[in-house]
């Protein structure tokens, strides 16, 4: 009895294994991945110990381009560069307009001060953005008086980039801020095609998913439960309601625990109308952003990817790529 017992449970671990593995598949030669560039082409900066107060600007490297995250110019760079998608960060202001900004506050980069929310637009839009970056610890600010009028307004990025794509980040829990971006998209059909997804804030995300069904996003509660169901059912191929219609983060450090990772995992993700966004490692002092933004992390990524890739450098990422062996980007 007994080893009828463990016969039959090798048998189903063998069924399970061979449901799982992607030792006999592959994703289609001539495929790629689709890269997210997050903040546009930016500076980069030093990622250690970061928190959520962290002022990145005081932190970055020694300049080798002009741009400025979050800036029409930044976007089109990394349109340029391959991007599928950009990634902006939004703050609806008193005066009703969405500021495209990464920080909570604009102590750290700008000439103002203040919370970014709180300030009406109409003074935002003369702010020196690159006011406070400094690659010295502020001997000198390369950036200073060059950033002068550069912080848009959502309105402004759809106007200026009719045929891309973008991930709009939610700053804030504000409901107001899903209620007003879903009745702007609603009134606006081009500008929803604009919009590859949103995330960031729980309110106001799940709000506008709410009200715009074809739409997708994510919030940290829906990756959390994405996941875990997946964990649970997903040796058996099922995928979960909670994973279905969705965009689904994935740290790389993570994702070989996943069933079928990879080509069966992204495929029934793929069958469910999810795409799934390759990130960099969590875990390691980053409070959420790190993409694959070296060569040795875009080693990292399965050859031939179908889904995307977060990078915070875009300018890189073609290059990056093409050393790796990963396959084409756009």
């Amino acid at each position: 009895m007994i080893r009828r017992i463990l016969v039959a449970l090798a048998a189903v671990a063998g069924i399970v294994w061979l449901m799982n593995n992607s030792l006999f598949s592959r994703f289609p030669d001539g495929s790629g991945p689709r890269v997210i560039a997050h903040r546009g082409q930016h500076q980069v900066f030093d990622r250690t110990g970061l928190d959520n107060d962290t002022c990145t600007a005081t932190r970055i490297g020694p300049p080798s381009h002009l741009y400025l995250e979050n800036t029409l110019a930044s976007m089109q760079a990394a349109f340029t560069a391959g991007a599928e998608v950009v990634e902006l960060d939004v703050h609806l202001t008193p005066d009703g307009k969405f500021a495209v900004f990464h920080d909570w506050t604009l102590d750290c980069r700008t000439n103002l001060a203040g919370v970014t929310e709180n300030t009406p637009y109409a003074e935002l839009a003369s702010a020196d953005i690159g006011y406070g970056y400094t690659a010295d610890g502020g001997r000198t600010y390369p950036f200073r008086g060059k950033g002068v009028g550069l912080m848009p307004e959502l309105d402004q990025v759809f106007q200026a980039f009719p045929e891309e794509r973008f991930l709009v980040n939610f700053k804030s829990e504000r409901a107001e801020e899903g209620a007003e971006l879903a009745g702007r998209l609603a009134r606006d059909p081009k500008a929803l095609a604009t919009v590859f997804g949103v995330y960031g804030g729980a309110r106001p995300t799940d709000d506008t998913l709410a009200a715009l069904p074809a739409l997708r996003g994510y919030t940290r509660t829906s990756v959390k439960d994405c996941l875990l169901s997946y964990l649970a059912t997903g040796w058996s191929g099922h995928v979960p309601a909670s994973c279905r219609n969705r965009l689904l983060p994935v740290p790389v450090n993570y994702a070989p625990l996943l069933w079928g990772w990879p080509v069966r995992f992204v495929e029934r993700m793929q069958a469910a109308d999810t795409d799934v966004i390759l990130l960099g490692p969590y875990g390691k002092g980053d409070p959420g952003s790190a993409g694959i933004d070296s060569l040795e992390a875009w080693k990292g990524v399965p050859k031939n990817f179908p889904g995307l890739v977060w990078t915070n450098r875009i300018e890189k990422a073609r290059e990056w790529s093409q050393a790796a062996g990963v396959g084409l980007i756009k």
